[in-house]
């Protein structure tokens, strides 16, 4: 069991995708608001990240990642812009020839080459966990830091923009280790605010553990709290300040999170994810997922196969 990958696995839909971008001399580029979690990656020269909602400018180096977890609006640029040159910034387009190039009015400004990428997350499932994390991840290129995601960024800057065997697995793939190292390295670098406080808590982290790991168990607060090792009254007092919710109430969440992302990536039966997620019949299951999701798991998976 690994409560990050869970978290991350409940709200993520679809093939992440991604573009390597070079540019040079003036230039300003617009990314807009998304449903899900965009990222930047600079592999030469320097720019400016500016988030949407006066957030403060951010210099990117050579090595730099950001991520922006909650696909917030942005404009990159090769200087900290005014707010009238940030108003006149040009929607991103990787084409060549798009506004990225077209828009350099200085050929002899340094060049800046960036891989550029957003996730699709389902918004209405996110992990309280996921919810804590910033507007913007900025993970500097440190010398020493963070091995696994400058490995996991030089192998994504040889694939794109190449045509080599086997890429369309391979991208996708290192695009996903992309997404966990960067959310690890953000918890490493610290305060990794709610994500380093119920992971850093035995009683809560143990009981994150044994929910993951068996989520279809019959669980009851005393039994969770025996295998925390605590009392009832310590446990619940301790996870739910550090969750948000009571662990029974959590336990629910988690069970139905789970059945729809079985419902959404799979084509199991409704009896047999009813029962991987605790339910004894289809029955109680529809009717528990209809109350959390005001909808049946039938149309659920319908709706999540037709918007793929």
């Amino acid at each position: 069991m690994d409560v990050v990958s869970d978290a991350i696995a409940a709200v993520r839909i679809g093939q992440p995708s991604s573009n390597r971008v070079r540019v040079s001399g003036s230039w300003c580029a617009r990314f807009a608001p998304y449903e899900g979690a965009g990222f930047h990656v600079v592999l030469e020269g320097g720019c400016w990240l500016l988030p949407d909602g006066g957030g403060a400018p951010v210099s990117l180096g050579a090595g730099d990642a950001v991520l922006l977890p909650h696909g917030t609006g942005h404009v990159i640029a090769d200087s900290p812009a005014d707010a009238a040159t940030v108003a006149r910034a040009v929607p991103f387009d990787p084409a060549p020839g798009g506004p990225l190039s077209g828009r350099a009015e200085d050929a002899s400004g340094a060049a800046v080459e960036m891989l550029c990428g957003k996730y699709r997350l389902d918004r209405s499932r996110v992990h309280p966990l996921m919810l804590d994390l910033p507007k913007v991840v900025h993970l500097p290129n440190r010398v020493g830091s963070h091995p696994e995601l400058r490995s996991a960024i030089s192998l994504l800057g040889g694939e794109l923009g190449t045509q080599r065997p086997g890429a369309c697995v391979a991208v996708p793939s290192l695009l996903d280790l992309l997404l966990v190292y960067m959310i690890r390295s953000w918890m490493a670098e610290g305060p990794g605010g709610a994500w380093s406080a119920v992971l850093g808590d035995p009683v809560a982290s143990a009981a994150l553990r044994a929910l993951h790991s068996d989520p279809a168990s019959p669980w009851t607060n005393e039994r969770l709290a025996a295998e925390a090792g605590v009392s009832r009254p310590t446990l619940a007092r301790r996870f739910t300040a550090l969750v948000g919710r009571p662990p029974m109430a959590y336990l629910t969440w988690w069970r139905l999170t789970y059945a729809a992302t079985l419902l959404r990536d799979t084509q199991d039966p409704l009896a047999s994810i009813a029962r991987r997620v605790g339910y004894g019949t289809p029955y109680a299951f529809s009717h528990a997922f209809n109350r959390e999701f005001g909808t049946t798991p039938g149309r659920y998976r319908a709706g999540a196969a037709k918007a793929s």
